[in-house]
C-alpha cells in the first residue's frame, strides 16, 4: 500500500483539509499519515473560528519519522496557518524526501480573487517557497495569479491559462494544474502543463453555479490518491474533476450543506467504482 503524508490543518467541524484528505485517501486504498499545521475549531468560513498554531510541532514530527525509518511515496501539503510554516515544511521536505517521494503542493490560501482571512498580502511569497520544491502544484485560478504576480480575472482564455501554467512551472515545479478553469459557458474543469515533456492537458465537465467549502481539498486529495494508485497525472486530474462534480450534485439536495461543505461521504461509492479496475 502506498503511504502519503498530508501536511495541512485539521478543522474540528466542517469538511475540508485533513477531515477530507484522510477519508478520501483511505477510501482510495492509500495510507494517509498526517502532520497538522493547526487545529481550527471550524473551517475558515465560519465566523470567529479559533486556531491553535502548530508551527513548532511540524519539524519534530518529521524528525521522529526520519528516526524511525519511515518511507513515504508522497508528501501532500495544503492549508498553512502562518507564513513561518513554509520554512518548517520545506525542512520537513528535505528530511522525508527520497528518490521515489513525490511532492504535491496545494497552495490553499485564496479564492474568488482574494486571500482567505486572516492572511496578509505577503502570504503568497511563503507558498512560492514550497512550490519551488514541488513535483506538482495544484492552485485554483486565484492562487495561480497570486503565486505568479498576475492580475486576477475570471475570463482568461485558453492561451492565457497556458501562459499562467508556464509561469507556475518557472517557479520550479515539474507540473502545474489550475483548477476551477472555465473557458465555455456551462463547463468547469482543470488545465495542466507538464514542463518536462512540454505537454498541456485540459478536462472539463458540467459547471454547477454553487459554492461549497472544501472542494479544492477533495480535488487535491483525489488527484494525489489517483497518482498513488497508478493513474497518470492527467487521468488523476480528470477523475478529480468528475468526483468533485458528483459530490456537488449529491450535496445540492441539502439546504444546510453550504455551511458544512460537500457531502463527499455519500459520493465515495462512485470513486471506488472508478478505481475498481485498478
Amino acid at each position: 500500500m502506498k503511504r502519503v503524508a498530508s501536511i495541512q490543518d485539521i478543522s474540528c467541524l466542517g469538511r475540508c483539509s485533513l477531515t477530507v484528505a484522510l477519508p478520501v485517501l483511505s477510501a482510495m486504498a492509500v495510507e494517509c499519515a498526517v502532520i497538522p499545521t493547526a487545529v481550527l475549531s471550524t473551517h475558515t468560513e465560519f465566523p470567529d473560528f479559533i486556531s491553535q498554531d502548530l508551527t513548532d510541532r511540524i519539524l519534530p514530527v518529521a524528525q521522529h519519522w526520519k528516526s524511525q525509518g519511515i518511507s513515504l511515496d508522497a508528501v501532500y501539503t495544503g492549508y498553512m496557518a502562518t507564513p513561518e510554516q513554509a520554512e518548517q515544511i520545506c525542512a520537513a521536505f528535505d528530511l522525508l524526501r527520497e528518490e521515489k517521494t513525490q511532492l504535491f503542493v496545494d497552495p490553499a490560501m485564496a479564492d474568488h480573487g482574494k486571500l482567505y482571512a486572516p492572511f496578509r498580502e505577503d502570504f503568497p511569497a511563503s507558498m512560492v517557497k514550497m512550490c519551488r520544491r514541488a513535483d506538482v502544484v495544484l492552485p485554483n485560478l486565484t492562487e495561480a495569479c497570486l503565486l505568479t504576480d498576475t492580475p486576477y480575472r475570471e475570463d482568461y482564455g485558453e492561451e492565457e491559462i497556458r501562459q499562467l501554467l508556464r509561469k507556475l512551472t518557472d517557479l520550479g515545479a515539474k507540473c502545474a494544474a489550475i483548477t476551477g478553469v472555465s473557458l465555455r459557458p456551462g463547463e468547469l474543469g482543470v488545465m495542466s502543463y507538464d514542463r518536462q515533456n512540454d505537454r498541456y492537458f485540459s478536462y472539463f465537465n458540467e459547471k454547477i453555479p454553487v459554492h461549497y467549502s472544501g472542494t479544492g481539498d477533495i480535488f487535491a486529495s483525489t488527484t494525489v490518491g489517483g497518482v498513488m494508485r497508478g493513474l497518470s497525472l492527467e487521468e488523476a486530474l480528470a477523475l478529480a474533476v468528475d468526483f468533485v462534480l458528483h459530490c456537488i450534485r449529491i450535496t445540492c439536495a441539502d439546504p444546510a450543506a453550504p455551511r458544512y461543505g460537500v457531502e463527499f461521504e455519500r459520493a465515495l461509492p462512485m470513486l471506488l467504482e472508478r478505481l475498481d479496475p485498478l
